[in-house]
């Protein structure tokens, strides 16, 4: 088998857990590794830290899937840690009765790094990351089959990840039946997500937990909901009795879902749809509501945009401090792994001084339990979100 030989002083991560190895910690390779071989890696005195698939020319040669000589990497593995991430969502966190889409599989955290499954009902959506998990397809798509017995398979691989990987992404149904939507639910509020609408695997079922504590926060509130997308934190907030939810999108389309999400949900009479940027509704809602909830897109896609994304972070809680009246709560919200708590901490009190506010945080948030975290892989914990009152100063 190959050998991926690791540098001095680069050990200690992927000997405490790290599943990743960089490239600059790569002394050499032995043994003529190929793109989506299993290979082993050493550190520099010989010693076995683990094994993975190679990726040549990625920031990030090799992901290890297990840390023993002897289990080999093959259809059985990936079956018992599907099944072991089914049973954890199912048994433990207890999804699958009024939630029935979810995260199922979450890659590094469920021990399958390269690998994303989503599960809408009968409808699985994966994602292939690296090379390595997708010459490895057919015995994935095996596992999926013989554990959930799905209707339909979908592939939603992100291009530019294939084009990095070197492969082409397959894209659309891969097994069964095709569909015209995604449906779903999620805490018993309906969501049919039409399949043109390509963000993601189809929805963002890591905000979950944040949007029951939005529920639970609303009643008899003025919400304003920036970045809405389908209006999942919209309608949550209708449920928990808001006098009234603004939801805005600069997506015609996500409004109309939305739209009719609201209707379907017996939601519409409490929530208004506005096609507009979100930063300019802020700008110009002036103390207007009770609570505004500020979850952009990712605003740091690399570590290099990291210092460019903290501007807008800070530009975006100042915003929505302005939209917010003295008393009333601000949320806001990072999806940028590069961006910490202490980042996302700092921009928010940035911005609330510069709308001359003060801004005091009395809740954080983190992705649901169904996007688990490595404890040795600090990158995984990549959703934050802080919950702050904000007052005059």
């Amino acid at each position: 088998m190959p050998t991926v030989h690791l540098k001095a002083g680069h050990v200690q991560p992927v000997w405490s857990g790290h599943p990743w190895v960089y490239a600059q910690a790569i002394e050499r390779v032995e043994g003529g590794a190929s793109r989506g071989d299993e290979v082993r890696v050493l550190d520099p005195r010989g010693n076995f830290l683990g094994r993975g698939f190679y990726s040549p020319g990625s920031a990030i040669p090799v992901r290890i899937l297990v840390r023993d000589e002897k289990t080999k990497i093959e259809e059985a593995l990936f079956r018992t840690r599907i099944e072991r991430a089914f049973r954890f969502r199912k048994d433990d966190i207890g999804l699958g009765t009024d939630t029935t889409g979810f995260r199922l599989v979450h890659a590094e955290g469920d021990g399958l790094p390269g690998l994303i499954v989503d599960r809408f009902n009968d409808t699985l959506v994966v994602q292939f990351l690296t090379f390595g998990m997708k010459i490895r397809e057919g015995q994935i798509l095996e596992s999926l089959r013989a554990i959930l017995r799905p209707r339909t398979i979908i592939d939603r691989t992100p291009e530019n990840i294939a084009k990095l990987e070197s492969f082409t992404a397959t894209r659309g149904v891969i097994r069964g039946e095709e569909i015209d939507a995604l449906r779903f639910q999620e805490r018993g509020l309906l969501f049919e997500i039409p399949m043109e609408m390509g963000q993601k695997t189809g929805f963002y079922f890591d905000q979950r937990p944040l949007r029951k504590r939005v529920e639970e926060l609303s009643r008899g509130k003025r919400v304003l909901d920036g970045y809405s997308f389908v209006g999942a934190f919209g309608m949550s907030a209708a449920r928990g009795g808001a006098k009234e939810v603004v939801s805005v999108d600069e997506s015609a389309l996500a409004l109309e879902v939305a739209a009719e999400g609201a209707t379907r949900n017996g939601l519409a009479d409490r929530i208004s749809f506005v096609c507009a940027d979100a930063r300019t509704t802020m700008q110009n809602a002036h103390g207007a509501f009770d609570l505004t909830i500020v979850d952009p897109p990712r605003l740091a896609p690399k570590r290099s945009a990291k210092d460019a994304a903290l501007m807008l972070y800070a530009k975006l809680a100042e915003l929505g401090c302005r939209a917010t009246k003295p008393g009333g709560d601000v949320i806001l919200c990072s999806c940028s792994s590069a961006v910490d708590l202490h980042d996302l901490t700092r921009a928010l009190a940035t911005g609330a001084q510069k709308a001359n506010m003060s801004a005091t945080i009395w809740e954080r948030h983190f992705q649901g339990p169904d996007h688990p975290v490595n404890a040795a892989f600090t990158e995984g914990l990549y959703l934050k979100a802080l919950v702050a009152r904000v007052e005059t100063r």
